[in-house]
Formats: C-alpha cells, structure tokens, sequence
C-alpha cells in the first residue's frame, strides 16, 4: 500500500501544503520563500529518500518563524498521517553525519510520542535560520509527527555545514526508522502492539 499524504495548514499568519511519499526516491521542489530553508528541506527529502513537494505562503507580515515552524507541523503531521498504524516498519534510526568542519548525531524513534532533546548549545546564525530557529523546528517536527528526537551530538565553525551536517543527519535516521522491515511486516514495532 502507497505511503503518501497530503497535508495542508492555514492560519491568519501562513499558509502550507505538503505532499509526502514516504516509499520515494529524494525528489523534492519547495518553495517557501526562504532559500536556505528550501535548501534544508531539499537535503532532508533528498537523504530520506521520501519525495516531498512543499509551498509556504506568508499571509501577513513575512516572517521566517512563522514559515519555518507551519512548515515543520505540517511535514510532520504529513509523515504521521503517511506512517499510518506504523506496521511493519523498523522504528529506529541513527546516523552520524560528518560536513567538513561540522558533525552532527541524531537517534529517532518513530514511537508515537513527541520528544526533543538536543545536548548543548550551538551559536550561529546563517541565511535567515538560528540555533533557536532550526531547534524550533525540530521541535514542532517532532510533535506532530510523533516522534522521539535525540540529538547528542553537534558541532562546527560554519554554521552552513553545522545545520546540513544536521538536516542530512536526521534525513537519515528518518530513512532507517521509516522503512519497511524485512521480517516483521504486518506487525506493529512494540511490545504494546500500538505506537502512540
């Protein structure tokens, strides 16, 4: 069965609509106003491998808070509502991404409870997005897509590389928590026969 899903936001702020295909190839095109930001989104669909098409549309004062955090709820609820009962698919992810200067760790679980931890402090500032800002992200990421995010790791002295380092990262664990289990398929990943 076709893992896709199409999610749509409007508020008095923005207005988004993301189409996922979780079982795609890493084709993506988004346009949210912001070219760094479409440039992380494009890494993140490209090194998951899911297909991703994404608008966002400033309906007052553009701001990119408001754009980067609709943006992350609704490719989250996107990815929740594509996951589906959750069957069948490995659950865990991890990867250890290296971008030149910058390194960057990310352990998910597709669990079905939200979760965020992120050790440290990077200070940084790039093309419009901030530690504050990309942590908001992934914060707002993981609440609607029901996930646990762990990020122990992340470092660099070029902030560009630091948050791709991160994007490619978390693109990855995504991939291998997201796929389909070799053994295992028709049943759901947990003891308690449910994850939520």
């Amino acid at each position: 069965m076709a893992r896709l899903a199409v999610c749509e936001r409007r508020t008095l702020e923005t207005y988004v609509r993301v189409e996922l295909n979780l079982d795609g190839s890493g084709v993506s095109e988004v346009k949210t106003g912001y070219p760094f930001f479409d440039h992380m989104l494009e890494t993140l669909s490209k090194h998951s491998l899911m297909d991703l098409k994404l608008s966002a549309d400033a309906l007052k004062t553009p701001t990119i808070h408001h754009i980067v955090e609709d943006v992350a709820l609704t490719v989250g609820e996107a990815l929740d509502k594509a996951l589906g009962d959750r069957r069948g698919i490995v659950r865990f992810g991890f990867a250890i991404i290296p971008m030149d200067d910058a390194l960057a760790e990310v352990s998910l679980d597709v669990s079905g409870r939200p979760y965020l931890h992120v050790e440290g402090r990077f200070t940084g500032f790039t093309e419009g997005l901030d530690f504050n800002l990309v942590k908001h992200f992934l914060r707002s990421l993981a609440q609607s897509g029901r996930l646990t995010i762990h990020i122990p790791r992340i470092y660099g002295e070029d902030t560009h590389h630091v948050f791709e380092a991160l994007f490619k990262a978390l693109a990855v664990a995504l991939r291998e928590a997201c796929r389909i289990a070799t053994s295992g398929r028709n049943s759901v990943p947990s003891t308690k026969g449910a994850l939520k």
